[in-house]
């Protein structure tokens, strides 16, 4: 009975020892890979993370920022829209971070990296506006005579004609200038009337009667049916009034004159500009009438209001205009010489080229050009622009080198490298969780 039972007892005893076996192997696989992994990035990692924890913990936190490398800092840890951990920045990596970077000199050469100073210049720029050429209102005149009388013949009878000074425009009869000079006759010839003889000839002077026809009254001692209305100024005709036959009062316009050998443009400034508008200011015009011909004046007006419709402040320049090649309503572009900011003195503003500055709506900077290909970004505060170059506030000191040519490259680059070293933080650090 005993040697019936011995043989499945072995049999069993066989199969639980192959099934313990089996057990311990693969218990001892799993053991295996878990205490040693394959070596590979994330180990990698996390290994470095495991050793920089100490140290790290030692390090001072300035800031969280952006793991993609926007623009946005945290004063406490945060996650972003995809759930991603914001990335510290201690204070020995800060200007790695804010985008530092160090390129080769084949690299460096190969996307055209140019450098220059910062220095002071003197900036010196146009302020261009549009402008409208308008009579110069100091140089106009109406005729009005100071007594009344009636227009017997007309000299100068079409609006526009040219005229010139103490050219008649037009013989009038008036009877209380007839009986003045009547009367200056009979004192005047006796001395008992010396007086009154010389009231009559001040009242003759006064009344407008010019020097010439006074003379011709006492050398004829005949008194002129007609008196002559002369042109007090060369210009043209703008307004007349006068038609023959007509009478007139003490002080009513017969005649408009202007003179154009001197005219005003109208220009409407941009309010940005203000700071380089002065009076006295040299300026130029040109108009598409006379292609190519510039005619040159200087400020004399500047308005003490701005236009809230515009933003701009109106400027008045007078310009010579002998040829008359100007006429009142031309249109064209003003050009005023000007500088950055007359209160820098004679060594000018410190100042970089445009193409230096990075604007990103927010901030401007430039990169400083360091030794060993080395590139460090710098915010600057920006003043005023004079041609090529603008004026630098604050943030650079005279004779920094900064980059002039391919500094968009460079803060692609730099802003490339700060996402990515973002990334593989994030990812070192959840590994070094887990």
């Amino acid at each position: 009975m005993s040697a019936k039972w011995n043989v499945p007892v072995v049999i069993l005893a066989a199969f639980a020892l192959a099934a313990a076996a089996a057990g311990g192997f693969m218990l001892g696989r799993r053991e295996t890979a878990v205490s040693a992994p394959a070596p590979g990035p994330s180990s990698v990692v996390a290994s470095a993370n495991s050793h920089e924890a100490p140290a790290r913990a030692a390090r001072r936190i300035l800031y969280y920022r952006n793991p993609m490398g926007l623009d946005d800092r945290s004063p406490l840890p945060k996650k972003d829209g995809m759930g991603m951990d914001y990335v510290p920045v201690y204070a020995d990596e800060e200007s790695a971070v804010e985008g530092g970077i160090t390129l080769s000199r084949e690299k460096i050469q190969l996307i055209g990296v140019r450098t220059e100073q910062a220095a002071r210049r003197s900036l010196a720029r146009e302020v261009l506006a549009s402008g409208t050429v308008a009579l110069a209102e100091s140089r106009q005149q109406t005729v009005a005579p100071r007594f009344d009388g009636w227009i017997e013949r007309l000299e100068v009878g079409t609006t526009g004609a040219p005229v010139r000074a103490g050219q008649t425009l037009a013989t009038v009869y008036s009877p209380e200038l007839q009986a003045t000079a009547q009367e200056y006759l009979v004192a005047s010839g006796s001395p008992a009337m010396k007086e009154l003889a010389q009231a009559a000839l001040d009242r003759l002077r006064l009344a407008g009667l010019s020097a010439a026809a006074l003379t011709r009254l006492q050398q004829t001692r005949q008194v002129a049916r007609a008196v002559a209305l002369l042109a007090p100024i060369s210009g043209v005709v703008l307004e007349k009034p006068a038609v023959v036959g007509m009478k007139f009062s003490a002080g009513e316009t017969l005649f408009r004159l202007a003179d154009l050998s001197v005219v005003w443009v109208v220009a409407e400034v941009a309010e940005q500009d203000l700071p380089r508008l002065r009076q006295g200011q040299a300026a130029s015009f040109e108009t598409a009438a006379h292609p190519g011909q510039r005619f040159d004046g200087h400020v004399t007006f500047i308005a003490p209001t701005v236009n809230e419709a515009t933003r701009s402040v109106q400027a008045r320049v007078e310009l010579a205009n002998s040829a008359g090649a100007l006429k009142p309503g031309m249109f064209g572009r003003l050009a005023l010489s000007g500088t950055a900011d007359g209160t820098k003195g004679d060594n000018g503003s410190l100042s970089v080229s445009a193409s230096a500055v990075i604007d990103s709506g927010t901030r401007r900077i430039v990169f400083l050009s360091k030794p060993g290909g080395r590139f460090e970004p710098r915010e600057v505060r920006l003043g005023l622009r004079g041609g090529e170059y603008v004026e630098i506030v604050s943030g650079l000191q005279e004779g920094d080198r900064v980059v002039s040519s391919a500094n968009f490259l460079i803060d692609a680059e730099s802003n490339l490298r700060g996402a990515l070293s973002g990334m593989q933080r994030s990812a070192a650090d959840a590994e070094t969780n887990h």
